[in-house]
């Protein structure tokens, strides 16, 4: 995925959203994540890494691939 179609993903699922505290709650951790000078999680991470974490994201994008939260809860409850 290039930056094109990586911004073109992030508008329609912001399209998406009708809630008005989720646009908001968006909004701000954008804006603070672009007017922080501190180094990001994302820059911390190898290639490798950032690779792993957009197929993650890519495959989210599948509901063949997400599990229900209460099948993951009961899963792990012994964690919890």
């Amino acid at each position: 995925m290039n930056k094109i179609e990586l911004k073109a993903n992030l508008h329609g699922l912001i399209d998406q959203i009708d809630s008005m505290s989720i646009l908001k709650e968006y909004y701000n951790e954008l804006k603070s994540i672009l007017s922080s000078n501190k180094t990001s999680v994302w820059d911390t991470l190898s290639e490798e890494q950032k690779k792993e974490v957009l197929l993650s994201f890519e495959e989210s994008e599948n509901d063949d691939n997400l599990l229900d939260n209460d099948e993951v809860m009961n899963k792990y409850k012994e964690w919890l």
